[in-house]
């Protein structure tokens, strides 16, 4: 007898299957144990009996189907499990047949990978505690200025954005662009770019950031769309964008010219944790006021890329990861020998030390400790 209680595992893979339609099992890892979720999708491949969380009877079905080889193997619902969406929501099974095409998949590899990359995108927000659920969010549009979006966190898959661009875009945005991200004052551009290196579509770009500032407005009433947020699989893939950003001979189209403000999140349980933070009302301020004592604090522009200054030393946090920063902060050190210092995580600091050299000196920040300060820490076993 499986229980579909929210928040069991059984129950995380029917709700994000119900929105992106298919999930790679080699990013398990994304959701916990994957000894565990591995077991339970096996299990889930049989036969199995269901219930909701108040004993109602669900009836017998599969609920899972497993296909691909090796690193390329997809989970999918398996069609006599469809009704098993009604207990998430009466509008799921609808929604779900709407953004499946009647329970259709593509068998190529590309639109594969795309359903993959749009599936992790999805489990760090729902481990992120953000909404993606597209019948409980209510639909965007371009009609006139409203406040459309959730109060909290809010994330739009991007086949919903793209039906309300009226102009052609250009279709290989949509390979890494998962979605929009909205939180209290910030709409993020997601993008997805798993093991491989973010090659960013220059004019393209400019048109989904421009599509994405109209919905911020008109929806949130936000004036500018200015944040992206880059998903990869390690801070190897973030240090391999940097390095071929910098080849680029066209300024106008590099990344932070579409984008001031580039946040590379890894596809790992630290990254839930920093996208945690980054979706928190006012994140910006307040990660600075736990680091930086008042006195400290840059209270203008500077010979460098810089949050503080003390006796001289121009200090950045690089603990929101924004690569579009360091990127500056790398060109200005080329014409300054003026000290600097990058605040950063552990994980954070392989990756800042191969991209700035022995230029920069390195502070490392506990995550726990600035968890803490920022009340996001979790409760110990038998604390309330």
């Amino acid at each position: 007898m499986i229980t579909l209680r929210p928040g069991s595992h059984a129950y995380r893979l029917l709700l994000l299957l119900s929105a992106a339609g298919e999930f790679p099992t080699r990013s398990l890892h994304l959701l916990g144990s994957v000894r565990t979720l591995g077991a339970l999708v096996h299990r889930l491949e049989q036969t199995q009996r269901f219930r909701t969380e108040d004993g109602t009877d669900l009836g017998c079905c599969r609920m899972l189907s497993v296909s691909g080889k090796r690193d390329k193997r997809t989970i999918r619902l398996y069609k006599n499990a469809l009704p098993l969406l009604q207990a998430l929501h009466p509008a799921a099974l609808e929604q779900y047949l709407t953004l499946s095409g009647g329970h259709r998949f593509s068998g190529s590899d590309a639109h594969i990978q795309r359903n993959h990359r749009v599936a992790e995108t999805l489990a760090v927000c729902l481990e992120a505690g953000i909404e993606f659920r597209p019948y409980i969010l209510p639909a965007l549009q371009k009609q006139r200025i409203a406040q459309i979006v959730p109060a909290s966190p809010a994330f739009y898959i991007a086949r919903s954005l793209k039906r309300l661009d009226s102009t052609e875009m250009n279709k290989t945005i949509f390979t890494r662009l998962t979605g929009a991200l909205f939180a209290y004052e910030t709409c993020w551009a997601v993008y997805n770019t798993r093991g491989a290196v973010m090659k960013w579509s220059g004019m393209g770009e400019f048109k989904t950031a421009q599509h994405l500032a109209e919905l911020a407005r008109m929806n949130a009433g936000l004036p500018r769309a200015d944040h992206a947020l880059l998903l990869g699989e390690s801070m190897d893939v973030a240090l391999r964008t940097m390095e071929e950003s910098d080849k680029s001979r066209r300024m106008e189209l590099r990344f932070d010219r579409i984008y001031p403000h580039v946040h590379f999140v890894p596809l790992n349980p630290q990254g839930i944790r920093l996208l945690k933070i980054l979706t928190r009302s006012d994140w910006n301020e307040q990660i600075l006021s736990a680091v930086f004592p008042p006195e400290w604090r840059a209270i203008g522009p500077g010979i460098l890329e810089h949050d503080a200054q003390r006796e001289g030393t121009f200090i950045l946090s690089y603990l929101d990861g924004d690569l579009a920063r360091l990127l500056r902060l790398r060109q200005a050190l080329e014409h300054s020998d003026a000290p600097c210092e990058v605040v950063c995580f552990p994980w954070q600091t392989g990756f800042v030390r191969a991209y700035l050299g022995d230029r920069v000196t390195l502070r490392e920040i506990d995550m726990d400790a600035l968890e803490t300060a920022l009340d996001l820490a979790e409760p110990e076993d038998g604390e309330p």
